[in-house]
Formats: structure tokens, sequence, C-alpha cells
């Protein structure tokens, strides 16, 4: 019988080989979560290339801290909250590097329709006025599919406070999408 590791769920023994060790399980997590890693980088530091070093630099964390995982159910989240800390601190970084860069819209145009592409543009632009904090719940919620329990024990917030932070973040892009 062969294991099938998916985004959502990895096999326990698969996990157990890694946390004992076994790089050819961790690779298999590793395979299982990267590219959701990396979308979850992507959103929060607007840059495909930060974002995959970002993801790059999580991987010898999540290898060096692995026996650290308290619930091995929860390895996704403990993965996604590495990444978006590590996405953080290229933000960081970013910053600390006084480079004007000029960005260019990052968007896959599988509509031929303009005006999906403004709203796409748009869209964009607005969530890059987030702060980094904003886009990791932003990040953690419509990319990574998590509840609010979930990116709290990320990000070390309470439910409610993802929840009231969230509706806030939402409200707001929704209000400078309405003025243009």
């Amino acid at each position: 019988m062969t294991e099938l590791a998916t985004t959502s769920r990895i096999p326990a023994r698969t996990i157990a080989a890694a946390i004992d060790g076994d790089a050819a399980a961790f690779t298999r997590i590793v395979r299982a979560h990267h590219d959701d890693m990396v979308r979850i980088c992507q959103v929060i530091t607007g840059d495909p290339d930060a974002a995959q070093d970002a993801t790059q630099a999580a991987w010898p964390i999540a290898w060096k801290k692995l026996r650290s995982l308290r619930d091995p159910d929860h390895l996704r989240q403990w993965l996604m909250a590495i990444a978006v800390n590590e996405a953080r601190q290229a933000i960081r970084r970013r910053r600390q590097i006084r480079v004007v860069t000029l960005e260019v819209a990052d968007l896959e145009w599988g509509d031929t329709d303009p005006a999906a592409r403004t709203a796409d543009a748009d869209l964009l632009a607005a969530v890059r006025t987030l702060t980094a904090d904003e886009r990791s719940i932003l990040a953690l919620r419509y990319v990574a599919g998590f509840d609010a329990v979930e990116i709290g024990r990320a990000l070390g917030l309470s439910a409610s406070g993802v929840r009231s932070r969230l509706s806030r973040i939402v409200a707001r892009l929704r209000e400078e999408l309405q003025d243009d």
C-alpha cells in the first residue's frame, strides 16, 4: 500500500518518522505543504521572490524544531505559523535595506475582461497597504483556510481577537475598493 501525502493530512506514521529524523518522511511533509506556505508568504510579503525565500528559510527551522511539535494533528498550522514568521522577518529585513523598487502587479490574467483585471489590481493594491500582521491574518484565513481558532493559535491571539481584527481588515478593504 502506498502512502499518499496531501496538503490537508499527512499520515501520523510519516510525521512520527520525520520527528525521529527520517529525511524521506520530512521530504513528504515538504512536498505536501510547500506550495501552501509559499502562497501564504506571497500574500504577506507581496513579492514572489521574498515569498520563496521566506518559505525556504522556514523549512530548516521546521526540521530543527520538529521534535517540539506537541500535536501532530496540528502540523499544518504549525508549519504555516513558521512560514508567517519568516515572511514577517523578510519584510523587516527588506525595510532595513533602503532600496526603492518598482512593483509590478503579479496577477495571472485568466480573464480577458479589462474590468476584471482592474478589480484584481485594485484589490492587490489595497492588500499591499495593510501591515504584515494584517496580511498574515488574511493569508491564514483566505489562502490557508484556517478558522479563527487556528489563526489565533498560529499568531498567539484569541479567536475573538482574530475575528474582530479580520472584520476590521475586511471592512477597510471594502471601503478602500468602494472609494475607487
